[in-house]
């Protein structure tokens, strides 16, 4: 049986939450990663993913201005950096070096991937959605890369930050 409740209070059953990083070049040419909670497939023929960027982020501009970004799946082994990826701005900072992040040069599109994620989308962007206080943006998956090492996903598991890993049966 159900009951109703405010917005707030059943939104809170979420968790576990995947979380995602998306990178795009600032207007200055640097590659700026978010970490987002909101993401989503959206087709298979073309691949397509799309992320939600809250419109007060510094993201937000990097992505309409490039046009193109990555996401990754994060890993358990960047737990620090999702954390300082979701809680620094790029307006700030540069947080790839605050976080000493690995990277290596995307394939066919102008960022970097990150080399200890799960797995890296490189995607260019289709189109933009605007919802409220985000925007979403659609990209086509154009190039596509997993890890060589069996890493587990990260995830957010609750409020606060809380983030926790969870590995697939066959990566056992």
């Amino acid at each position: 049986m159900q009951r109703q409740v405010p917005y707030a209070q059943a939104i809170a059953t979420k968790y576990p939450e995947q979380v995602v990083i998306g990178i795009a070049k600032d207007p200055q040419g640097k590659c700026n990663p978010i970490s987002l909670g909101w993401s989503m497939i959206t087709s298979h023929a073309p691949p397509m993913l799309a992320v939600s960027v809250g419109k007060r982020r510094y993201s937000l501009e990097a992505f309409r201005q490039a046009r193109q970004f990555v996401v990754a799946f994060p890993s358990v082994q960047q737990a620090r950096e999702t954390l300082v990826f979701g809680t620094k701005s790029g307006r700030d900072a540069d947080k790839l070096a605050l976080a000493a992040a690995e990277t290596q040069p995307a394939e066919k599109i102008d960022c970097v991937l990150l080399a200890d994620a799960v797995a890296n989308f490189e995607c260019r962007l289709v189109g933009e959605l605007e919802t409220g206080d985000h925007v979403i943006f659609v990209g086509e998956v154009v190039c596509s890369h997993v890890n060589d090492r069996p890493v587990g996903r990260l995830y957010i598991v609750g409020p606060g930050h809380a983030l926790a890993g969870v590995r697939r049966s066959d990566q056992e």
